[in-house]
């Protein structure tokens, strides 16, 4: 009888074991598309998203940082908001919602402008229950430490973010695809992760993934979203094959024009020389290993910056476009930084290795975060010189209403430094970077986010020259 038991126990243990090899060997994370022929007026780019109805006299950029739920939470409370501001255009009431163009965003925002790019205004019916309000740290963590997933975490081609963006495809975004948001025809959505290799802004866009030649129509948008928010240590990087070299990709010429000068010192040669070059040969670079894009931009911001950059000016980034005639450029930054804990500085004893560790990471990211401000600021005075020389090319700059010099741009931004008690900012900062939050923290963020933008001069001023 003993015998029999101990021969019972040996098999099931056999096919216990074999049952996790198999599981070890079958998984494989999804194996992105080859784009079979490079088409520059084909795929999911800015220049194919004219927004239904939408008038071309303004340009409307909204942007969201990293932070986990905080972050998703405040975004969509800014979203929220702009759906309730209504202004008149040609005599009609719309949403002022209705008139954004762009949205970039990183990590955790990039959960909100996905759900909002795939759904539109669904995002206010489900999105509390299907992510903000809901423990997804808690499902993660679960799914993680099943028998039958840790089995299949033993590939070395599966891993822990593979895992989450197979949670969040079946339980946030439907199976929806970065072809179903170009279908829909609302707002550019730029998902923005980081090349853990070069440290460089990866978005998802066709300008993107024309360079690896790769076809984004049918990536799940889960996968973008997992590769922006992958943080280092915790979550794992997420893979992309590169094809580059194998769809006769055509640089386009200003950049040609870059190499050619061959400019050091130009910010331009820096960008092309990074986030370029390096994917067009695959056989140097099969794959891309991506993080979470708050690595390389924690505001979305610089998706946008580095696309005029490129560009060479402002004027010729929207020259040829259904925005010649713009009139008013609106930059909406939201930013839900952090803030490092200064109770540190009250230790003799060194801190441990997390607190280190998340205070060089706060460190790094608001610095950055201050430098991409700045430089955008900069920028805008030099930009609507370039709109008016362009388009009054051989005439008299005026900056009368409808005339064409007739621009003006507003940079609004978003975040908890705007709140005038230290011990509410002190609040907001110091909320969990994870995914999951109270619903009464959840809500808080977003009655942040609507009391911001209300005492906001630059949006103020926005609304009252858009109901003059």
């Amino acid at each position: 009888m003993e015998h029999t038991l101990h021969s019972g126990s040996i098999c099931l243990l056999s096919v216990v074991l074999l049952v996790t090899l198999l599981l070890a060997g079958c998984a494989h994370y999804p194996v992105n598309e080859p784009l079979k022929a490079y088409n520059p007026d084909a795929g999911y780019r800015a220049k194919s998203m004219r927004l239904p109805g939408k008038s071309d006299d303004m340009l409307f950029f909204l942007t969201f940082s990293g932070g986990g739920t905080r972050a998703a939470a405040f975004s969509y409370g800014v979203l929220e908001t702009l759906a309730d501001t209504e202004i008149k255009k040609e005599g009609k009431s719309r949403r002022l919602l209705d008139e954004v163009d762009t949205i970039s965003s990183v990590s955790g925002g990039s959960f909100t402008a996905g759900y909002y790019g795939l759904f539109g205004d669904r995002i206010f019916r489900d999105f509390e229950e299907k992510f903000l309000k809901k423990n997804v740290q808690g499902e993660l963590l679960w799914r993680l430490f099943s028998p039958v997933n840790a089995a299949r975490l033993l590939s070395p081609y599966f891993d822990r973010s593979d895992l989450a963006a197979e949670y969040y495809d079946r339980h946030i975004f439907d199976g929806g695809t970065i072809g179903d948001i170009a279908a829909r025809k609302g707002p550019m959505i730029i998902i923005n992760a980081t090349d853990m290799t070069h440290g460089v802004r990866v978005g998802f866009t066709q300008d993107m993934f024309d360079i690896i030649c790769s076809d984004l129509t049918n990536f799940p948008v889960a996968r973008a979203v997992a590769a922006s928010s992958a943080v280092p240590i915790v979550l794992s990087p997420l893979t992309v094959r590169n094809y580059g070299g194998s769809c006769n990709y055509a640089m386009p010429e200003p950049i040609t024009r870059v190499l050619r000068e061959n400019n050091i010192s130009d910010r331009r040669f820096y960008l092309v020389n990074n986030n370029i070059k390096p994917y067009l040969d695959s056989e140097k670079k099969p794959y891309l290993h991506l993080i979470d894009g708050g690595v390389a931009d924690n505001l979305g911001l610089r998706a946008i910056v580095d696309r005029i950059v490129f560009r060479g000016d402002f004027w010729k980034t929207i020259r040829n476009t259904h925005h010649e005639n713009v009139r008013k450029v609106v930059f909406m930054v939201v930013n839900a930084e952090t803030q490092p804990d200064s109770a540190l500085d009250r230790m003799e004893s060194p801190p441990a290795f997390a607190a280190m560790l998340e205070s060089y990471a706060t460190i790094a990211i608001e610095r950055y975060n201050v430098e991409t401000i700045a430089l955008l600021k900069e920028n805008l005075k030099e930009w609507a010189g370039q709109v008016r020389a362009g388009r009054c090319s051989g005439r008299t700059v005026s900056t009368e209403p409808g005339s064409c010099g007739d621009i003006e741009f507003y940079m609004v931004e978003v975040n908890f430094d705007a709140l005038t008690d230290e011990a509410e900012r002190w609040y907001f900062k110091r909320l969990s970077t994870s995914f999951t939050l109270p619903p009464e923290e959840v809500d808080s963020l977003r009655t942040a986010a609507r009391r911001i933008l209300s005492e906001s001069t630059e949006f103020l001023r926005l609304l009252q020259d858009l109901r003059q």
